[in-house]
């Protein structure tokens, strides 16, 4: 998810949590320049990773970082902060800390949680530590900035609640829709917004659902924060969409650079493993973040124009310092930075660009390159010089005898099939299913239908296709055409929604 609008701050989104971390816990307990420890959970450990480092913690006089999960010998002459999330399990850690006062791990406790403690959570901790708690508050930070303008919440079980026909009708999906929504409040009340929402209401009811909780719960947030000034609606819009709303954008072979990338590549954990030296060298380790200035710079760029930039950049770099002779390659690069040391962080970062692009363009050529043709005349309805595609199943059929390509991408090109004539036969997907051999992989095509999009053609749940907005004029790459649905919304002015 991303927040539109006005995001402050070099490192955006990340530099906003940071400064209300600072002002909301650190600000609010530094006393004469005394140091403090402070106790994370798991959440609190990740956030803070993503928005600040060690120094940063250090500047605002934190010497140790603890695990509150974890033993720990005491410090008793030391204050502790507890930024934590209000969790039975987050709690009992601090309750365990101070079981009495001559066996208190620290000297006083300041309290802070990530969002709304529960009411049997907070007198339990009342009950047994109230004395040593010098502060307690609710900072309503309960999300992830993972990138400048990207968010996470981090619910790993939303989608099987939300959407498993099993849930449909249980208290589970609302206890999830009900802490989705208080997320999505934290996020706004981080973004100092106070947005008008939109939501699409068929053919599921999750966002319609979710849209009204949020309204509700922010409605409540800014009547009862009596430090906000924020009262009444201001410009920004959030817009709450289900996995169905675009099912084409999720499906198709994506040639941004970033996309692209952890689509084809074997990254874990923003982790890209490659080898400089060459197929025989040692492999290294480099970590797609926001501190990468030249990531940020070019990861949603277009992979054609990233292969231009970089060598661009190699170049620049290499002429000023006179240090290489023709053509530029890897192997060059490296052994220009055996021969110049202090040459090599200046250039680290655009080898591993490079790699990665190589990477990408090795995978691309070999096999994606005729796939992503076939995926756009699917999604679109129309070819390359825009003829429309009078026979989709004739669009479809190269790729299904093609041994080349795997089952993975097969089951990606079925799927755009069937988005593209709204739905099939029981007795063609069934035919598909069997030629195709993926009766082991078929629900990957037929749980579909529990997201609103129709699999089965039936006269009944026909849905009317998105009318979209005309682009023919727009530069596109031949292999890039579609624009997802979500930009035409964005592009909309409010007044003109819903």
């Amino acid at each position: 998810m991303a927040p539109t609008g006005a995001v402050a701050g070099e490192r955006g989104l990340q530099s906003l949590v940071w400064h209300r971390l600072k002002s909301s816990v650190f600000d609010d307990c530094r006393k004469e320049e005394e140091w403090k420890i402070i106790l994370l959970d798991d959440f609190t450990t990740k956030l803070l990773s993503l928005c600040c480092k060690m120094t940063d913690l250090l500047a605002e006089g934190i010497t140790v970082v603890e695990n509150v999960y974890k033993n720990r010998e005491p410090v008793p002459h030391m204050k502790a902060i507890y930024l934590i999330t209000p969790t039975k399990k987050s709690i009992d850690g601090l309750i365990n800390d101070f079981m009495s006062k001559s066996s208190s791990k620290y000297k006083a406790a300041y309290v802070y949680f990530t969002d709304y403690c529960p009411d049997n959570l907070f007198n339990k901790m009342k009950s047994s530590c109230s004395k040593a708690i010098r502060r307690c508050k609710e900072i309503n930070i309960s999300f992830f900035p993972y990138e400048s303008q990207v968010f996470t919440l981090d619910v790993p079980d939303a989608f099987y609640c939300c959407y498993s026909p099993t849930l449909e009708k249980t208290s589970d999906k609302d206890a999830m829709m009900e802490t989705v929504a208080q997320q999505i409040v934290t996020l706004c009340a981080t973004l100092k917004a106070n947005p008008g929402v939109r939501y699409r209401s068929k053919p599921l009811d999750n966002a319609s659902k979710l849209g009204q909780l949020v309204e509700e719960k922010l409605e409540n947030y800014y009547k009862n924060d009596e430090e906000s000034q924020i009262k009444d609606k201001n410009n920004s819009l959030l817009l709450i969409i289900d996995r169905g709303f675009d099912p084409v954008s999720t499906i198709l072979h994506e040639l941004t650079f970033q996309a692209m990338a952890y689509d084809l590549l074997p990254i874990e954990n923003d982790t890209y493993k490659y080898k400089a030296d060459g197929p025989s060298g040692k492999e290294r380790e480099a970590i797609l973040e926001e501190e990468d200035e030249l990531w940020v710079k070019i990861r949603h760029k277009h992979i054609a124009d990233v292969l231009e930039e970089i060598p661009k950049l190699l170049k620049e770099v290499s002429t000023k310092r006179k240090a290489t002779e023709g053509k530029l390659s890897l192997s060059n690069l490296a052994h220009l930075m055996k021969k110049m040391p202090h040459f090599r962080k200046q250039i680290t970062k655009q080898v591993v660009h490079l790699n990665i692009a190589e990477d990408c363009m090795s995978k691309f050529k070999s096999n994606i390159e005729k796939l992503c043709k076939t995926e756009q005349d699917l999604a679109l309805g129309t070819d390359v010089e825009g003829q429309k595609v009078k026979d989709s199943m004739r669009v479809l059929l190269p790729v299904l005898l093609n041994k080349n390509h795997d089952k993975y991408d097969k089951i990606r090109a079925i799927l755009l099939y069937i988005f593209s004539t709204n739905g099939t036969t029981q007795e063609n997907l069934d035919k598909l299913i069997q030629n195709v051999q993926i009766e082991s992989d078929s629900d990957m095509i037929k749980n579909w239908q529990y997201l609103g999009v129709p699999i089965i053609f039936s006269s009944a749940t026909q849905q009317r296709k998105q009318s979209r907005k005309d682009r023919s004029s727009e530069e596109t790459f031949q292999l890039s055409r579609w624009t997802p649905i979500i930009k035409d919304v964005m592009e909309c002015s409010p007044e003109n929604e819903d």
